[in-house]
């Protein structure tokens, strides 16, 4: 049992060492991270948009949130390979041979959602909300609001993105088998689309830039089952 616990201090103690190192370096770089996040959206909106920040601590917390969540996206592999280090030893080799895979390939599809979102849709969105504004409104967008918006609609792409690994647990589990699904293939497109309106946000552009990557990645999931 100590030993069991020592491990698990050790592991834990390596994670938020490496994690606060990569937050102290992605925070000295904060002004950077955020020229990067903001600048290819802003060049698409119209002239005379600017960013604003309506609270006080807004300058100095919206780079801190950024440099958190740049440093967790970052050391998330690393703080993964902590965890599996602590809980393989505890699985059979079987057991191994299918989880590691399914969490390389969930990181690594999340990772896609990310930037599938930060270089398509989420310009996209922005150009439609700001083309929105009466005659004679000037768009300046609040730098904390800016960056949620941006953060939720990433994320919940990267969500969006696990459909391979979920339909590939369905039929490793025996919930479902691929003709089950291939059968009900006309039920998860409309899911797609309906997930695409929910998610993205209320413009058609947008949700069909979300639903038809979830269709594809859900006949990829079939193809690779």
């Amino acid at each position: 049992m100590r030993e069991h616990i020592a491990e698990l201090r050790t592991r834990v103690t390596n994670s938020l060492v490496v994690l606060a190192a990569v937050f102290i370096i992605c925070y000295y770089f904060s002004n950077t991270l955020y020229s990067l996040v903001a600048k290819p959206f802003l060049n698409k909106l119209p002239a005379g948009t600017s960013l604003i920040a309506t609270q006080v601590t807004a300058t100095f917390m919206v780079p801190m949130q950024l440099s958190f969540l740049c440093a967790l996206l970052i050391s998330a592999p690393f703080l993964l390979y902590q965890s599996w280090q602590f809980i393989s030893p505890g699985l059979y080799k079987h057991e191994k041979n299918h989880i590691a895979p399914t969490i390389i390939a969930s990181c690594v599809l999340f990772y896609l959602g990310i930037i599938f979102a930060l270089l398509v849709i989420c310009p996209v969105a922005l150009k439609f909300f700001t083309s929105c504004a009466p005659n004679g409104v000037t768009v300046m967008l609040d730098i904390g609001n800016y960056l949620d918006f941006i953060v939720t609609l990433a994320i919940a792409t990267g969500i969006a993105f696990q459909i391979p690994i979920i339909t590939n647990l369905l039929m490793r589990l025996g919930i479902m088998s691929k003709q089950d699904l291939i059968a009900k293939r006309r039920h998860v497109i409309v899911l797609a689309f309906v997930l695409g309106m929910i998610l993205a946000p209320p413009d058609v552009i947008s949700q069909v830039l979300l639903a038809l990557p979830m269709w594809a990645l859900f006949e990829l999931g079939l193809v690779f089952a």
